[in-house]
């Protein structure tokens, strides 16, 4: 049993964690308190393929496996939940619809420009009555001649304010349920697409949030994206990853926070002799790091899991649940270490405290994973 990365994943890692504590975290304080989308730092994660580490070369990618892509994604968020954030929506969700489903000439046309970091993506599919409860989407697409007519509004629409182009999800039927579902490719300079209100956020500030409204928005038939059903089961199709790769930014997250948790620990003195060295930091200290362990070993576990093409439904809502909740915890036990400084803004572990709370929605609630993983307790965990 190894556990043991690569040569080749090592120095990726190496790499990124470079890139991040030259050119991100730098920033990180500076775009948070701005609340606007890093245009300039995108562009940089576009121009280093990171965009495109999961596609074909063809598109600027290497095809890389799922446990490197998690390692971009934590090295990313130890240095910006922020740009971690957007960086996830346009490598992952913003563009995996297009790649899978979409004809060449969309692919040309759409996916080439984003993953190059010149087109910005997204996914829209909650809206202020559907999300977790997906069969009450209320977003409908008409069939009319040529194509489709798109009506409803979305909302907590990650990159709404910037988007140049969106995978919606839209019922082909008035029945209600999940059955007739689809995802259509909407370019945002289509007639009717508008933008809604700009959501301003507790965290994760410098990923622009908001709400698109969709009013008789006609989308070519070539923008349906995999037929006018089973929109559901292809979302489904990627979920296991995207509950993943929030693990593993909920792991970068976590190590940031630990480690301005141990270096402050060492700096501030009481009594006579740093903080780190009275028990009861030490004992939080060793909780936030085995917390942080465990959570490293479940991401990178089920990431290679997918990598084996193994079934991980269960065991990736797993390693959401108990990563972003350990994100959360190691958030707060940093701050009590900080003390009345976790509430000063000079210091970036209130910026953590606050980012830690974006991990606990996307992908599923905690509540939502706790039912799928309840619905397979009988068979025991296993490595294999």
């Amino acid at each position: 049993m190894d556990f043991r990365l690569s040569t080749e994943q090592e120095e990726f890692r190496r790499t990124v964690a470079r890139f991040v504590d030259a050119e991100v975290a730098p920033v990180a304080r500076e775009i948070d308190e701005a609340g606007e989308f890093p245009r300039a730092l995108f562009r940089r994660l576009g121009e280093l393929g990171y965009l495109a580490l999961r596609y074909p070369e063809a598109y600027g990618g290497v095809e890389a496996d799922f446990v490197t892509y998690c390692l971009f994604a934590e090295e990313l968020a130890r240095g910006s939940m922020s740009v971690a954030a957007l960086a996830a929506m346009q490598s992952l969700m913003g563009t995996h619809f297009v790649w899978k489903y979409g004809s060449d000439a969309l692919r040309e046309r759409y996916l080439a420009p984003a993953l190059r970091g010149e087109k910005i993506a997204t996914f829209a599919l909650t809206e202020p009555n559907a999300g977790s409860d997906i069969g009450n989407l209320a977003t409908t697409a008409e069939r009319v001649e040529g194509g489709w007519r798109l009506r409803g509004t979305k909302t907590w629409v990650t990159n709404a304010p910037v988007a140049d182009m969106l995978t919606v999800c839209a019922k082909t039927s008035p029945e209600r349920g999940m059955k007739h579902i689809a995802l259509f490719l909407v370019d945002r300079q289509f007639p009717g697409v508008t933008l809604g209100k700009k959501i301003d956020k507790l965290g994760v500030r410098a990923s622009a949030t908001g709400e698109i409204i969709l009013d008789d928005v006609r989308v070519p038939d070539e923008h349906l994206l995999g037929g006018e059903t089973g929109g559901v089961e292809k979302v489904g199709g990627i979920l296991s990853e995207i509950r993943v790769m929030t693990g593993a930014l909920s792991v970068g997250l976590g190590r940031a926070a630990y480690e301005a948790a141990l270096r402050y620990s060492k700096e501030r003195v009481t009594f006579g002799k740093p903080i780190g060295e009275h028990q009861a930091v030490t004992f939080r200290l060793v909780d936030m790091l085995t917390q942080l362990h465990a959570a490293s070993l479940l991401v990178y576990h089920a990431a290679w899991s997918i990598d084996q093409g193994r079934p991980v439904t269960r065991e990736a809502a797993m390693t959401k649940l108990f990563a972003s909740e350990a994100a959360n915890r190691i958030c707060d036990e940093a701050s009590r270490i900080f003390a009345s400084y976790s509430f000063a803004t000079e210091y970036p572990v209130e910026r953590y405290f606050r980012d830690a709370r974006f991990l606990l929605w996307g992908g599923g609630t905690s509540e939502i994973l706790r039912v799928i993983i309840g619905r397979d307790l009988d068979r025991p965990p296993s490595l294999a």
